[in-house]
């Protein structure tokens, strides 16, 4: 239910209406989307891609101290509940940023990214203490699965809101400016929807599941956890492997769901519809990869089928660099959904797996696969950037990206999954 929750940001507003949106309100009437920034002046698209990257940086940095506290103290739903207040809120704020106030804008887009981030973290390390190891895989594709479903559900009802405005009673006599409000209101209903849907999960979930009793400053007691959890992967090669292939791979699926309407607004010529209709296959169709590629890990071992994904994963990058046409970016989007879902979910439970058996520190070593998952897409975004700035042909980048998938793969090879006995259903 938590992912059903905070889903929406993730495609409301990293993927299909804010972007969109922010373009549309800081482009001059003469065309030009050079922006001022408090004391810079750089395009619009720049600015929004850096603003990101500094979220992730922040979050990258504050993770690792933040899960030690959490898991010193035993107080992981009170940090998870903290960064979902402040996404939503954040969200929430959205509603009024009209243009004109770029700097409110751009803090909360900033603020809303540190949220959604910061929130994960201390939610994927629930996942080994509240499931059995037999049930890794098929619990975390599910959490998948209902994310896309909660935020396929809200995006349809935003996009008919910004479509058909007077259906919604939204009047002007501008069509744009409807169209404008209708996007604000979608930002609002993330925000109320995020915050609203996470009161489930935090009903439920247990707040101290090994009863830590606290002693001591947070602070102290934060770093000295992170200190003990980076020794103990000393002894983990098996878990560093995989740090290392899931940072690559990571890399190019980030990359690919971050810059996949860029390029097609770029190279293909694609209209807004084209775009959104694209995002929605995506996410209808991943909700079936997540669970399909949950069922071939549980046949075959998880490792098979990561690197299943992967080879799937390098045949989209070089596809991508000969697309033409409409309907073939449709065909590539379909693929895409098939081994987004499932390479997202398989990627946490793997993970889960290798973490040592009875351990108490899951937020901490969490943080590290966190931390891992932002940078890669600070590396994998700026990379694609750089690449295109260079040769000047979005292709090339693509292209790039399938480098990025062979390295992880490179990785995944080295990584031995552990035999262990699985234990009963609880």
């Amino acid at each position: 239910m938590y992912d059903w929750a905070n889903s929406v940001y993730s495609l409301t507003i990293t993927t299909a209406v804010f972007p969109i949106y922010f373009q549309g309100v800081t482009t001059a009437a003469n065309g030009n989307t050079n922006v001022d920034f408090f004391i810079w002046n750089l395009p619009n698209s720049s600015l929004y891609a850096y603003s990101l990257s500094a979220s992730f940086f922040v979050i990258a940095a504050l993770l690792p101290l933040l899960t030690g506290i959490a898991d010193a103290n035993g107080s992981k739903k009170a940090f998870m509940r903290f960064f979902t207040y402040l996404g939503s809120i954040a969200c929430i704020g959205l509603f009024f940023f009209t243009g004109d106030n770029l700097e409110y804008g751009i803090v909360c887009a900033f603020l809303a990214s540190i949220g959604y981030s910061g929130g994960l973290v201390f939610y994927d390390a629930y996942l080994p203490e509240i499931v059995t190891e037999d049930r890794f895989d098929v619990v975390s594709a599910r959490g998948y699965s209902f994310g896309y479903i909660g935020s396929v559900i809200l995006l349809v009802l935003n996009l008919a809101m910004i479509m058909m405005p007077d259906l919604f009673f939204i009047n002007s006599e501008d069509p744009a400016e409807a169209s404008a409000i209708a996007s604000r209101i979608s930002f609002l209903t993330v925000g109320i929807w995020w915050i609203c849907f996470a009161e489930y999960s935090f009903y439920y979930l247990p707040s101290n599941v090994h009863n830590i009793q606290a002693e001591g400053s947070a602070l102290q007691r934060g770093y000295a956890e992170i200190q003990k959890v980076l020794v103990s992967l000393k002894d983990l090669p098996i878990l560093k492997k995989f740090l290392a292939a899931f940072f690559f791979y990571n890399m190019g699926v980030q990359t690919v769901m971050y810059m996949a309407t860029i390029f097609a607004n770029d190279v293909l010529n694609l209209p807004t519809e084209s775009l959104i209709i694209t995002v929605l296959v995506i996410q209808v169709v991943a909700i079936f990869g997540a669970t399909l590629f949950a069922r071939l890990s549980q046949k075959k071992g998880n490792k098979f089928a990561l690197s299943f994904m992967i080879f799937i994963w390098i045949g989209i990058c070089l596809y991508a660099y000969t697309v033409n046409s409409e309907f073939q970016f449709y065909a590539l989007a379909f693929v895409v959904g098939i081994v987004m879902g499932g390479i997202q979910a398989l990627s946490r439970a793997t993970y889960s797996k290798l973490i040592p058996e009875n351990t108490i520190d899951n937020a901490s070593y969490f943080s590290f696969y966190d931390v891992a998952f932002n940078l890669s897409i600070v590396f994998g975004t700026m990379a694609y950037g750089a690449i295109y700035q260079i040769v000047d042909d979005e292709r090339i980048s693509v292209l790039a990206i399938g480098l990025f998938f062979m390295v992880g793969l490179g990785f995944l090879i080295l990584v031995k999954m552990p035999r262990k006995p699985l234990s009963g259903h609880h």
